[in-house]
């Protein structure tokens, strides 16, 4: 009998379009609101301004596996969202990590 699965960790890197950084943070604060209901979390959450060709939020999150991940995804309310999503966000990335908390041991 298989275990546990372990929950994913995503980092997502968010770019806006020019003069919609606001925008993007407020389409952000609603979507990841949705989270919680999937069985996710925020676990960082890191605004910057965007110069330079950084991104303008950059966000470590965790969700209980892939179905969830899927379920959040296609969410209806989430999906609904998508023409305000294409006009405030130019660029996505998101990606695997391994979250790690404190130093080295020593």
């Amino acid at each position: 009998m298989p275990g546990p699965q372990k929950p994913l960790h995503l980092c997502c890197l968010l770019w806006a379009h020019a003069d919609t950084a606001e925008a993007l943070t407020r389409y952000e604060d609603t979507v990841l609101g949705l989270l919680p209901g999937h069985g996710g979390a925020v676990l960082s959450r890191v605004i910057g301004d965007g110069h330079g060709g950084t991104p303008h939020e950059v966000q470590i999150l965790r969700i209980a596996d892939r179905g969830a991940l899927d379920a959040y995804l296609a969410d209806p309310r989430r999906v609904a969202l998508a023409d305000e999503r294409d006009r405030v966000i130019a660029r996505t990335e998101v990606f695997d990590v391994d979250v790690r908390t404190g130093g080295p041991a020593t």
